[in-house]
């Protein structure tokens, strides 16, 4: 499994002629799984387009400090709270000298100081350029606040000079970034154990052409899968429809209904799983009869009433039949989340709940940050806000530790 899998890197892009290379290493990142996006200055303008960038990476390319689009205006903190890492490539004399002033009059400067992830610079530029006093100071400087550098390398530049300030390679750039993960990989704990991730919503039919359902994007449930990979963990992944790729590793169990969730969950835990996590979002009630054929209006007809039956209980059937030894589940509130979430889990007898409160706009369904409440029958955690992706590894930490300590 690829070390860059949903890792989420911000790819900055400074003027210079090196920045059409950048454009293979976007490409090399995101075949590796890596979520990125990318900033270009002014300067960078001149020698790639905004919408080449965004064709490659997927997703819109940021130039603006102020964006009006963004939460607040404040694109630039968003972006620099997302990262897990910020590449500078290519990164030019003058973005040096700034970022080591700690000036911040433009976007990607500004996101370089207001993040807490690592930098790393491949500088770029005229050999004397590299060579002068100033640029060597600069670097130090940098280097020396932990700010990493690959290159530059030597050889024939485009000005016809020969000497040190070529950006190095895509494919050298893109080694020095799956290295980095790789010596921030996490422990491989989880290495003999099988846990079971639900994710996504259940889609009930009305008609063939109709459906009840809801709001879930599957996120939490698949970064939380992500997180388990990466510690070594066998997942089987069980989700119901959702626009999101499978973690590479994991067993992806495509499903729709309640009932297609259950039959997956029982098969896949035949022999007895070490983990069990609820994250999807099963509808609780079902057609009592869905129609063979597309529903039809009847006449002037204005209100039409469906029979609905309870879902299967996917979770309390988990813990009932101990088909896991320790059952994880969640409970999506509007209201008093923790009292709810206190009675979901002693009502069905799991280990913990995750509790979050899907009438905030900021968090839950469809956004990519969270906030949860972590209840144990002898305790509450309440980790910070953080991206699902973050607290997902905190949650499987959780996890990890919960299961030890009582089984």
């Amino acid at each position: 499994m690829s070390k860059l899998a949903q890792k989420r890197i911000l790819l900055g892009i400074t003027g210079g002629i090196a920045a059409y290379k950048s454009i293979e290493l976007v490409r090399l990142l995101s075949k590796a799984g890596a979520d990125i996006q990318v900033v270009i200055t002014e300067g960078a303008k001149a020698f790639v387009t905004e919408m080449t960038l965004q064709a490659v990476s997927g997703h819109p390319v940021r130039s603006t400090l102020l964006d009006p689009n963004a939460e607040a205006g404040m694109g630039h903190i968003e972006l620099a709270k997302w990262a897990d890492l910020i590449v500078i490539a290519p990164a030019s004399a003058d973005f040096m000298a700034r970022y080591a002033q700690g000036m911040a009059n433009d976007l990607l400067s500004t996101l370089c100081l207001a993040t807490e992830s690592p930098v790393l610079l491949a500088p770029a530029m005229n050999q004397a350029m590299w060579k002068h006093p100033a640029t060597q100071t600069n670097a130090s400087l940098l280097s020396g606040r932990g700010v990493l550098t690959i290159g530059p390398a030597s050889g024939v530049q485009a000005c016809g000079d020969v000497g040190a300030g070529r950006m190095s390679e895509p494919s050298d750039i893109f080694a020095a970034i799956n290295d980095h993960f790789k010596t921030t990989a996490s422990p491989q704990d989880l290495a003999k154990q099988h846990w079971v991730i639900t994710a996504g919503p259940t889609m009930e039919a009305i008609d063939p052409v109709r459906f009840i359902s809801n709001h879930s994007s599957g996120k939490m449930g698949y970064a939380l899968a992500q997180a388990a990979l990466e510690r070594g963990a066998t997942v089987t992944l069980i989700s119901g429809p959702v626009q999101l790729p499978a973690p590479a590793g994991a067993h992806l169990i495509s499903v729709k209904s309640a009932d297609d969730m259950l039959a997956a969950c029982t098969a896949a835990m035949a022999h007895q799983a070490d983990v069990f996590i609820g994250a999807a979002a099963v509808a609780d009630f079902k057609m009592k009869h869905a129609s063979e054929q597309k529903m039809k209006k009847q006449g002037d007809i204005d209100e039409l009433q469906l029979t609905l039956v309870k879902n299967p209980d996917i979770i309390a059937h988990v813990a009932k039949n101990n088909l896991a030894k320790c059952v994880i589940g969640f409970a999506a509130e509007t209201q008093n989340v923790i009292e709810y979430a206190k009675s979901k889990l002693n009502k069905k007898g799991l280990d913990m709940i995750i509790a979050n409160d899907v009438s905030r706009t900021d968090i839950g369904f469809n956004q990519d940050d969270n906030q949860v409440s972590v209840i144990t029958k002898d305790a509450i955690l309440s980790p910070e806000k953080a991206t699902k992706t973050a607290l997902a590894s905190e949650l499987v930490s959780l996890i990890a530790q919960h299961t030890h300590a009582t089984h």
